[in-house]
């Protein structure tokens, strides 16, 4: 009887203290210690806050009613909206909340309502703004909406995505070329004559990865097609017969045209494919990896023998992001071994941010925005946004 009043005066007390406020209080978990490169990235990312902020700003004011947005002349709105799209996601807003939840939401339903049922196409197929390169249009909004997807609450707009997605996928397996790559417009297309290209064969094969990883299934013999084809469009450049490992190599443009001209900028791309699925120590990767290291200034001088440095540098600035500190020392350990000696050597993300992040900020104008390029302000501030916004880790085909 004893024990029992006990127990009942016990929890009395505890009562009467929580009507206090009184209660015992679970003792408060000891923060996590930051490391020193958390550190330096919340610094960085203070640094640049401004103007992050003043380039989405700007961009958000771009959008029109419909949701879209456009390059110069009203040319590309699917890809301009997938582009920007993507930069409203970087911020951490989702289709559902935060600061440009509505201007997601807005561009969700312009694509949605682009969506060719019978095809699958994302996008207007008689559209002269995108008629000739509307397979780029499609990648991006595919890859866009790949991203919202995972963060749709709502079941029936869930389904909804899925349905488009899975369409999506679908149309852009049909538009393979033989050799395994993509061109302007579909190979179905009556006058496509089968032609592809690199830059357009990475769009698709990042919108692929996105989609899959969203849970959408995507046959496997597209893939390896497509691998196939990158693998087939690369040419050495530099051999080292002792040392393959330091071999250099790069993409083509036209694995159907054939030529010998590298460049750059699809090298960077192709990287920045592989390691989007995982693939950190391909023969491959390593091979342009080299090329690029040698071929694409890390400078504030922005030279650009390529003509596409926003480019170069939205696919660059992903592979740097993924290399972080320390992938570069596992994919080429003798440059690791050079770095200890006090060279700089080895790529690494911190050093690239350093230098480009400035050279990015240098550039930009008054109202925000970047015009630099021929495609218009929407595309180069949605490029240069993804970049500046990499370290917050919010876009799922970016991340480590």
């Amino acid at each position: 009887m004893q024990s029992t009043r006990g127990f009942i005066l016990g929890g009395l007390l505890a009562l009467g203290f929580a009507a206090l406020g009184l209660e015992a209080q679970t003792p408060p978990k000891p923060p996590v210690p930051v490391t020193d490169q958390e550190a330096e990235t919340q610094r960085i990312m203070a640094k640049y806050k401004d103007v992050v902020d003043r380039g989405l700003e700007w961009l958000a004011k771009q959008q029109y009613r419909d949701g879209h947005w456009e390059a110069l002349n009203g040319y590309y709105p699917v890809a301009m909206t997938g582009l920007a799209g993507l930069a409203l996601l970087a911020e951490g807003s989702t289709i559902t909340q935060g600061k440009y939840a509505r201007n997601i939401e807005n561009a969700v339903d312009y694509l949605v309502n682009r969506f060719q049922k019978k095809t699958g196409q994302i996008g207007n197929p008689s559209d002269l703004r995108e008629q000739h390169r509307y397979m780029y249009a499609h990648g991006f909004a595919t890859l866009f909406l790949a991203q919202v997807y995972g963060e749709e609450s709502d079941e029936s707009r869930r389904r909804e995505l899925e349905k488009v997605l899975a369409g999506a996928v679908d149309f852009i397996g049909k538009a393979q070329t033989k050799l395994g790559g993509w061109g302007y417009v579909s190979a179905a297309d009556s006058g496509a004559a089968d032609f592809d290209e690199g830059s357009v064969t990475i769009t698709q094969l990042q919108a692929l990865r996105a989609a899959k990883n969203a849970g959408i299934p995507v046959a496997r013999e597209i893939i390896e097609k497509a691998n196939d084809y990158l693998k087939k469009s690369t040419m050495i450049a530099v051999r080292h017969a002792s040392q393959p490992f330091k071999d250099e190599a790069g993409v083509i443009y036209s694995l159907r045209q054939g030529g010998s001209n590298i460049r750059p900028p699809l090298t960077a791309a192709g990287i920045a494919c592989m390691f989007s699925a995982g693939e950190y120590q391909n023969e491959l990767a390593v091979k342009w990896l080299n090329y690029c290291q040698r071929h694409i200034p890390i400078d504030k001088s922005g030279r650009d023998s390529f003509g596409h440095w926003e480019y170069t540098h939205f696919y660059y600035a992903q592979v740097l992001y993924i290399l972080g500190e320390d992938r570069h020392a596992k994919m080429r350990p003798d440059l690791a071994q050079i770095e200890q000696s006090g060279k700089t050597a080895l790529l690494k993300w911190s050093r690239y941010r350093s230098i480009i992040f400035d050279y990015i900020a240098s550039r930009q104008n008054a109202d925000g925005s970047w015009s630099q390029g021929y495609i218009g302000p929407v595309y180069t501030t949605s490029l240069h946004l993804i970049i500046l916004q990499l370290d917050k880790g919010h876009l799922p085909i970016y991340q480590r």
